[in-house]
C-alpha cells in the first residue's frame, strides 16, 4: 500500500509519518525529557514505531508500548476458568500511574476489532470490564483529571475496517478506512501542525463564548428528545487543545470537534433518543432511548443491545448518570464522511452527545486545580468506574441554553451553531 485514492502527492508511508507528528506534536506536546507510555493493539504496529521515532525526534527519554492482542483476549474466553473473569492486571495500572505521576505522558492508539466479544457470553464480557475498570482506577483519575498530558490516535486496522466497509474487500476496506482517519486527522494539507493551530483557535473560540454565557442547563429538543442537562456548579467548557496539570499544551483526542463541560449529576430531567448507533465491546446498541429523573436514568431501552445497555448502567450507582455534554455540529467532517466508524473517538465527533459515568474533574473553573474529590461533588460532578459517550445530535435537534434566570437562548438549530 504506497498511496491512497485523492491524495497521489502523499505517499502512505509520508501519510503515517505526519500521523505520528501530528500525534506527538499537537496531540501530546511532548517535552524534551519525558518518558511515553503507549497501548496499541498488534495491528497497529507501523504507527506505534512512527510515534516512536517522532517522540525520540522531540527528545523523549523513554518509550515504553504495550500491545493488545486479540487472539490472546478469546483465548481467554474460550480456556480461562470461570473466577478469572474476576481477575484484572492491577499491578499493570498500578505501574502506569506510578509512570504518570512522575511526568510521563500518556498515548493510546485506538483501532480494535468492535465485534471481537460479540459471541462471547455478555456475563464474562461484563465482569472482565468491571474488573478491568476497577483496577484502572489509580491511572483513570490521573488521566481524567489532567494531571499529566496524554492522547488518543486511530490506526485503521483489518478488523476495524471490515466492520465499517463490510461490503467492500479486506485491502481496499482497509484503504478507505485510512483515508478517512488521515483526513478526519487534518494531515493532508500542506501544514498539518499548522491546521491543528487553527483549529483550536476556533475551538477556543467557542469554548469563550460558552463560558461567557455561563449557562445553568442546556435544552435539547428534537425527534424522540426534550432533555434538560443541568450543568455543573462553577463548571468549564473545554474544547481543542487542553492545558494539563504539568503545564503542557495537548490535545486528548485526534481528531477532535467537540467542546464539552461536566453536567450536574442531578439535575438531568427529561427524555432522550440516540441519533446513532452505540459500539461497545462487540455490541450494538442501537435506537437508545432513555428516561431521566433528578439526573439519574430510570427509564431505558434499545432495539439492539438492550441487555449490554442494562449491564452498564448497572456497573456502579454512578454508571446511570451523566459525566460530559459535548456540541458538535452536525455539519463536523466526520459527520459529513457519512460512516458509522464504530469508533467512540470518531463517531462522538459526528454529532452532540452525552456520556454515561465519570466527570473529568478538568471541566471546572481554572482547571479544576485544587478541588478536592469532595469539592467535586459538592459541585455536581459524577463519580464512576465509566465513561461511555453516546450521540443524541442531528441536523433536526436544537439546543438552548438555560439562564440562571430561566431565559433559554438559542445555541444550536437544526444542529450547527445559532450564532
Amino acid at each position: 500500500m504506497s498511496q491512497t485514492p485523492g491524495t497521489a502527492a502523499l505517499p502512505f508511508t509520508e501519510r503515517l509519518d505526519r500521523l505520528a507528528e501530528v500525534a506527538v506534536r499537537v496531540g501530546l506536546g511532548l517535552k524534551a525529557g519525558q518518558e511515553l507510555v503507549m497501548t496499541a493493539p498488534l495491528e497497529a504496529v507501523p504507527l506505534a514505531r512512527a510515534i516512536t521515532e517522532q517522540a525520540y525526534k522531540a527528545g523523549a527519554s523513554l518509550v515504553t508500548t504495550f500491545y493488545a492482542d486479540d487472539a490472546a483476549t478469546l483465548a481467554r474466553f474460550a480456556h480461562a476458568p470461570d473466577e478469572a473473569f474476576d481477575r484484572a492486571a492491577g499491578w499493570l495500572y498500578a505501574g502506569m500511574a506510578d509512570a504518570y505521576r512522575s511526568g510521563a505522558a500518556r498515548l493510546a492508539i485506538s483501532g480494535d476489532d468492535p465485534s471481537l466479544l460479540a459471541g462471547q457470553d455478555p456475563s464474562k464480557v461484563a465482569r472482565a470490564n468491571r474488573s478491568r475498570s476497577q483496577a484502572y482506577v489509580p491511572a483513570l483519575e490521573l488521566i481524567a483529571g489532567f494531571s499529566t498530558n496524554w492522547t488518543i490516535v486511530s490506526a485503521a486496522t483489518k478488523p476495524w475496517a471490515r466492520t465499517v466497509f463490510p461490503d467492500l474487500p479486506e485491502d481496499e476496506a482497509v484503504v478507505r478506512l485510512w483515508d478517512a482517519v488521515f483526513s478526519a486527522s487534518r494531515i493532508d494539507g500542506p501544514d498539518p501542525v499548522a491546521a491543528w493551530g487553527a483549529h483550536n483557535r476556533d475551538l477556543a473560540r467557542r469554548t469563550e463564548r460558552l463560558n461567557g454565557a455561563r449557562f445553568s442547563a442546556l435544552r435539547f429538543r428534537g425527534p424522540g428528545t426534550d432533555l434538560t442537562v443541568g450543568l455543573a456548579d462553577d463548571h468549564e467548557w473545554c474544547g481543542g487543545a487542553t492545558t494539563a496539570k504539568n503545564g503542557i499544551v495537548c490535545n486528548a483526542n485526534i481528531p477532535t470537534e467537540e467542546v464539552f463541560t461536566t453536567p450536574h449529576r442531578a439535575r438531568v430531567e427529561g427524555y432522550v433518543a440516540s441519533t446513532k448507533p452505540l459500539s461497545y465491546q462487540g455490541t450494538l446498541i442501537d435506537d437508545i432511548r432513555v428516561r431521566f429523573s433528578e439526573g439519574r436514568i430510570v427509564e431505558a431501552n434499545a432495539r439492539t443491545g438492550s441487555d449490554v445497555l442494562a449491564k452498564v448502567l448497572d456497573t456502579d450507582e454512578g454508571a446511570a448518570r451523566l459525566g460530559e455534554v459535548a456540541l458538535v455540529p452536525a455539519s463536523s467532517a466526520i459527520s459529513a464522511s457519512g460512516l458509522l466508524f464504530y469508533n467512540t473517538l470518531y463517531d462522538e465527533n459526528a454529532a452532540s452527545h452525552i456520556a454515561l459515568g465519570q466527570a473529568y474533574s478538568k471541566c471546572f473553573r481554572n482547571g479544576g486545580d485544587g478541588l478536592s474529590e469532595s469539592d467535586l461533588a459538592e459541585r455536581g460532578a459524577n463519580r464512576s468506574l465509566i465513561h461511555i459517550d453516546w450521540m443524541i445530535g442531528s441536523a433536526e435537534i436544537d439546543v438552548d441554553g438555560i439562564t440562571a434566570s430561566g431565559e433559554a437562548l438559542p445555541v444550536m438549530r437544526r444542529g450547527e451553531w445559532a450564532d
